[in-house]
Parts: structure tokens; C-alpha cells; sequence
């Protein structure tokens, strides 16, 4: 069974999923951490449970989900992987925060492994889905445990909302057809876990979503 710890990190409010079973092995899905305290609460938290970090995965490379890569790598020498497309058709992290007048310094770390769609995640006894649910950014990505129940959709979809669409890459119509195309054909019971915000199911989204 998998178990899942939320942190919220940064000053935009990113939610930092840490994902581990009773193996021990996690996996930690954008790490937004940006400031010793919250670098701290995070490698505490690892530490004290005893966990194996073995990999970072991105669902987008939007700059307030990739703000703790840099940390991962210095203190567990782990690269973050993402979608391809995320690096072909983004400005980079810095040119995000430039255009957006942000005086966050964030220390990038080149990708390691790129993700593809309906891709196997291995961790312990534990497996996840890839999903690819573009529209937010051009390669966003969730991560589906079928056997769980929960998915992890990052800015893709949100408790009664969607993601933006008027950023770098966005597309209203391709992001609306990928959430039903591969968010609300899950069970009903799935819980979703977005990138800021608190929690949902499909069948809440279904029902009253005004996007949807």
C-alpha cells in the first residue's frame, strides 16, 4: 500500500507529494521546497521514516513545481524527470521567473530522464501510470495508482477548477479534452490530489466542476 505525505511549499502554495510503501522506497513528485526550513521538513520527514528516495518526477516544469529540485540533487544526488516536451517547448525556469517579475532564486538542475505517456513507475512493491494530460503545459503528466486509488494530476485539473491555459504552451481546448479523455474515465472513488489546493474525486469533479 502506498502512503502519501502533502507538503505545501513555496510561496505559490505547491503541493509536494511524497510517496513511499512498506518497503521503504519513495518517490517524491514535484518538490517545491524553496527555503532551508522547508528543505528541512522534507529530509527530516525521509529521514525519520527511514526512507530510500530512489526518484524525483515532475508532472510539469513550471517554475513553483521545480523549486526543490536543486536540493534533491545536492543532498540525494537524484535528477528530476519529466516529459520531453516540457523542455523542447518551455522557457526556461529562469526566464519564467524573469517574465513574471518574481525575485525567486532557484538553483536548476538539468533533466535526467525524460517520461512518456502510459509509462510503468517502480518503487518497492508499488507501481504507478503515467498519464499525459496536456493543455495546462505541453507535456504535463499525472501519475494513476490503479490499485490505490488515487491519481496525481499536478496544475492539470484542481477542487472545482482546471489549470490555467494563458501560460507558456497552454491550450483550453486541449487540456479540457484531456481531462476526460484521462481523468474522469477513472473510478469514481479515485482521489485526486492536485498540484495546489485540497483534494477531490472524480465523481465530485464530474458532478460539479463548472469547467466540466
Amino acid at each position: 500500500m502506498i502512503d502519501i505525505k502533502v507538503f505545501e511549499f513555496n510561496a505559490i502554495a505547491e503541493n509536494t507529494y511524497l510517496l513511499y510503501d512498506e518497503t521503504k522506497e519513495a518517490i517524491l513528485i514535484d518538490c517545491g521546497c524553496m527555503t532551508p526550513i522547508e528543505e528541512s521538513l522534507l529530509s527530516d520527514f525521509i529521514s525519520q521514516n527511514g526512507l530510500s528516495l530512489k526518484r524525483l518526477l515532475c508532472t510539469h516544469l513550471h517554475f513553483d513545481h521545480v523549486m526543490g529540485n536543486g536540493f534533491i540533487y545536492r543532498k540525494y544526488g537524484i535528477k528530476p524527470e519529466a516529459h520531453k516536451k516540457e523542455v523542447e517547448m518551455l522557457p526556461t525556469i529562469k526566464e519564467q521567473i524573469k517574465s513574471m517579475g518574481l525575485p525567486f532564486p532557484i538553483e536548476v538542475v538539468d533533466i535526467g530522464g525524460y517520461l512518456v505517456g502510459n509509462e510503468t513507475i517502480l518503487f518497492g512493491q508499488s507501481e504507478l501510470t503515467t498519464l499525459l494530460v496536456p493543455g495546462h503545459s505541453p507535456g504535463s503528466l499525472a501519475f494513476y495508482s490503479k490499485k490505490d486509488g488515487f491519481v496525481i494530476v499536478g496544475d492539470a485539473l484542481f477542487n472545482g477548477s482546471i489549470g490555467r491555459t494563458d501560460l507558456w504552451g497552454g491550450n483550453y481546448d486541449v487540456l479540457i479534452a484531456a481531462i476526460k479523455d484521462k481523468i474522469l474515465i477513472l473510478p469514481d472513488e479515485t482521489i485526486i490530489y492536485p498540484g495546489h489546493g485540497p483534494s477531490t474525486t472524480v465523481i465530485n469533479e464530474k458532478l460539479n466542476n463548472p469547467f466540466l
